[in-house]
């Protein structure tokens, strides 16, 4: 195993021409993520035909370099501009944008990238040890299964809501009314068209999200005549370096966040359709759970960078455990990956590492590589990109402005998405203007669809709706959605009460409850001892209380 190990090493590091590919490769990612509108899938598929020449291993070098690029590029719009340029750095944008305009661009900057690396790291290091192990995990999910974790995914809502939890709830079911609209994915009848034919396609995610994000905050900026003559950043002429230094020792102090989020990302990784577009706000909503300063989360919130930009790295290493182990694509990137091996006469599938152990070892230590070109070159390009916080803000709107047009454009090339995002920039402007969060709206956007596609698949299956609480892992995370209501009440009660001393224990006895009936010895384990830590939590609180009294 160690000579495969290293005759892939050797055909990654010692040959120039693959080195070379996954250079350009990282680049062309990089830039695909920082442009609006332009998605990491659309990078990696204009790749595609430049690989056909290529062997095995160079083409899938070359993407993965896009792959890599793409997740961490999307930092540079969002933290610059707020807009996010991916889907995956969406909630990078609440505490990003803060943090630069605030006067740190260079310290922003430096932990999105370095948390970016870290992330995928940790990613590469669980995709080279459990691979099959924690594939095959994805193949317990049903529709009943997907239906429960977005409804856990939707609850992020009260989280995201800064404190108005009904403006917030009222944004959520926007974002969701948003994605009904057009024809049933299922059954294919028009819903809400109102006679307009251009409605039948929907409202497709990236112009609702540019417009939400970028119109609606280009809006903001030009609305009066000295702020639109004054640049991004007042201090951006002192500040144009990435503090690198300082950005790593946040990071590593901030441990638990990177650890906690990296696993969150492999985790949403692994499961097919799910994303970075999931994985960076399930993450962003965890760590500001965890935080002791959730009042800061929005005003430039270190933790609220790290954890978004290292889930969404870590989400490419759990996609690519599902390629690899199971030939079953994460998401569609992974899907383009299958089909450039397909093109090479290669299908993986449960042994593939076995039948093919120099392309697998290969693709992780090229995964490895990807990282350490995405941190060189950004470290390079974001001193250029920082100059843009240099131009007065009625020219970079301009010039946004029609850079998104024409990005929303490409996507389909239709012209009703400018209209999108015209109208849903509009809506962002006034939403913003009365309170009303725009991160809840976005995120049942994004997971609206997929719950409504799920839903029918599940009930076209079966009927019973018995099977959304029968079935472990539907159950479990069904647990998690009303813990993750319920916990803003923990988080506000008074120390020592009941309600705070018995929200801990009663939570970890019920996720324990659907790992027992799960057919795994592993898991049996996990619960028993989940079930023995709630019962020393409550004995503990017992002494504690008892002590009190007396």
């Amino acid at each position: 195993m160690i000579d495969v190990i290293l005759q892939a090493f050797a055909s990654i590091v010692f040959d120039p021409v693959t080195l070379g590919l996954m250079l350009v490769g990282t680049l062309a990612g990089i830039l695909a993520g920082a442009i609006p509108g332009f998605t990491i899938a659309m990078g990696v598929i204009l790749t595609l035909p430049f690989t056909f020449g290529m062997t095995a291993i160079q083409g899938l070098a070359t993407m993965l370099g896009v792959f890599v690029g793409g997740f961490s590029g999307g930092l540079m719009s969002c933290m610059l501009t707020g807009i996010p340029g991916t889907p995956s750095s969406v909630a990078t944008t609440f505490d990003g944008f803060p943090l630069v305009r605030s006067g740190k661009p260079g310290l922003a900057l430096g932990l999105g990238l370095w948390s970016s690396f870290f992330g995928g790291m940790i990613s590469a290091v669980i995709l080279v040890a459990l691979a099959p192990q924690l594939a095959f995990l994805g193949l317990e999910f049903g529709p009943w299964d997907y239906f429960s974790l977005i409804i856990f995914a939707l609850t992020i809502t009260v989280s995201l809501s800064g404190g108005n939890i009904v403006k917030g709830l009222i944004a959520g079911l926007l974002g969701l009314f948003a994605a009904t609209v057009g024809e049933d994915e299922i059954n294919g009848v028009a819903r809400f068209t109102f006679g307009f034919d251009e409605f039948k396609q929907g409202f497709a995610f990236l112009p609702v999200l540019i417009g939400l994000f970028a119109f609606s905050q280009l809006l903001t900026d030009v609305e009066d005549d000295k702020r639109a003559k004054s640049p991004l950043m007042e201090k951006s002429g002192t500040l144009v370096r990435v503090e690198h230094r300082q950005a790593i020792a946040i990071i590593l102090k901030r441990w638990i966040n990177l650890f906690r989020s990296s696993f969150i990302g492999i985790f949403t990784g692994i499961l097919p359709a799910a994303g970075g577009s999931i994985s960076n706000i399930l993450a962003y909503d965890q760590a500001k759970k965890a935080s002791k300063n959730r009042s800061n989360f929005g005003k430039g919130e270190y933790d609220g960078i790290v954890a978004p930009e290292a889930a969404n790295n870590a989400t490419a290493g759990g996609a690519l455990i599902m390629m690899m182990a199971l030939g079953i694509p994460g998401d569609i990137v992974t899907a383009v990956m299958l089909g450039a091996l397909m093109i090479h006469n290669i299908i993986p599938g449960p042994t593939f590492i076995q039948d093919e152990p120099l392309l697998a070892y290969g693709v992780f230590i090229a995964f490895f590589v990807a990282h350490f070109f995405m941190v060189g070159l950004q470290a390079f390009s974001l001193r250029i990109f920082l100059l843009v916080t240099k131009i007065p803000m009625y020219v970079l709107a301009s010039v946004i402005l029609a850079y998104c047009a024409i990005g929303v454009f490409a996507l389909h090339n239709v012209v009703f998405d400018i209209w999108v995002m015209f109208f849903f920039g509009v809506i962002g402007y006034f939403m913003k203007k009365l309170g009303f969060p725009l991160a809840p709206m976005i995120l049942g956007v994004v997971l609206g669809k997929l719950a409504e596609l799920n839903l029918a698949r599940a009930t076209g299956i079966s009927d019973d709706l018995l099977l959304f609480f029968l079935r472990p892992w539907s159950l479990f995370f069904l647990i998690m959605a009303v813990i993750s209501v319920i916990f803003p009440f923990y988080q506000d009660a008074e120390k020592g009460s009941k309600f705070s001393n018995i929200y801990v224990p009663a939570s970890v006895f019920a996720l324990a409850i659907p790992l027992l009936f799960m057919e795994s010895i592993t898991r049996l384990i996990i619960a028993l001892i989940m079930i023995g830590i709630s019962f020393y939590f409550v004995y503990k609180s017992f002494i504690k209380n008892k002590a009190l009294i007396n």
